[in-house]
């Protein structure tokens, strides 16, 4: 298969690669593939969802570098002192960085309380009154998105200002990226339409009427931008010669902490980011509509990929393997 071939086979798809707008490719340091349907250009940028969170664990390791965090290990609670824990709840000052950044951070409740944070003025705050529980710490695996908002406060507290700023300043800028700034609204109707909205987007972060940032999705970026962080994490945190990430700190996100079950496709779950093989060095950030970075050491290639909003795509490893791999390599 070859570029244009691979061009045709999206465009004419009904099926899951129909939504793709984006795929952006990196071997050896240099840019190999770069196209874009629907209308999108390479520099057009999209909620990539879920792969927001590999971001935020791309941001606690240069909290952690740079001495604003003093481990993984060290306890949510101590970042926010001023907050009024529930009555009788223990289990939230047990709760550490580590357990969020390998989603085994117990929670109250069956599902995530949407509506009650998202329509809160405090997202951050909001969360913390959803992390505890009567079952204590049990290391079991819990998917959660708005969990992740809690590292959002980490952030700010420990380094004194916002998530959007430190992430400017300290990621995006030193990989010569875009700054993002705030989304802004936050209603009901907008957070639909920031979802399903098939058109591309500001280089913009979605925030909460605090102007934090959402943590567990909302970044808009492109298949370039991703497929430079995946660059950056294949080169163990170096990129263009200047360290932006400690390699002792990638190696740690990377490692294989927890073995998932089939919902996720049996891959290993990382530091908010996916081991999709136990014996190759394969790394991805994986976010709902086949949004995905994807770091290959084997072949030294990072991918970007975008995608409009369709259910039930979670990942494109397959794909990428398959299809664009070959191209690259052909």
């Amino acid at each position: 298969m070859d570029k244009k071939q691979l061009h045709d086979l999206i465009c004419k798809s009904s099926g899951n690669e129909s939504n793709i707008c984006q795929i952006y490719a990196i071997k050896d340091g240099s840019a190999v593939y770069d196209d874009c349907w629907h209308g999108f250009k390479t520099r057009d940028a999209m909620n990539v969802n879920s792969v927001t969170k590999g971001v935020m664990g791309l941001l606690a390791g240069i909290a952690l570098d740079h001495g604003y965090i003093g481990s993984v290990d060290q306890k949510v609670m101590d970042f926010f002192p001023d907050y009024n824990v529930k009555r009788g709840e223990k289990t939230v000052y047990d709760v550490t960085i580590r357990h969020l950044l390998t989603m085994t951070a117990p929670y109250k409740g069956r599902s995530e309380p949407w509506k009650n944070v998202c329509t809160s003025d405090d997202w951050t705050l909001a969360v913390l009154d959803y992390l505890g529980g009567r079952k204590g710490i049990t290391g079991k695996f819990r998917y959660a998105t708005l969990g992740i908002q809690i590292l959002t406060g980490i952030i700010e507290r420990s380094t004194g200002r916002k998530c959007i700023d430190f992430a400017n300043r300290n990621l995006f800028e030193p990989l010569g990226l875009p700054e993002r700034i705030p989304h802004g609204d936050s209603s009901k109707e907008d957070q639909f339409d920031f979802f399903m909205n098939k058109n591309p987007r500001k280089y913009e972060w979605y925030t909460d009427p605090q102007g934090s940032v959402t943590a567990g999705w909302g970044l808009c970026m492109s298949a370039r931008d991703m497929a430079v962080i995946g660059a950056m994490v294949l080169n163990g945190g170096i990129y263009n010669g200047k360290t932006i990430v400690s390699e002792e700190y990638i190696k740690e996100m990377t490692k294989s902490y927890l073995k998932l079950d089939e919902r996720f496709g049996f891959m290993n779950y990382c530091y908010l980011w996916y081991k999709p093989y136990d014996d190759r060095e394969v790394y991805t950030a994986i976010g709902d509509s086949g949004n995905i970075i994807y770091v290959n050491k084997e072949k030294n290639v990072s991918v970007g990929m975008t995608g409009t909003f369709k259910p039930r795509i979670f990942d494109r490893v397959d794909f990428i393997e398959q299809k664009v791999l070959a191209v690259i390599s052909g």
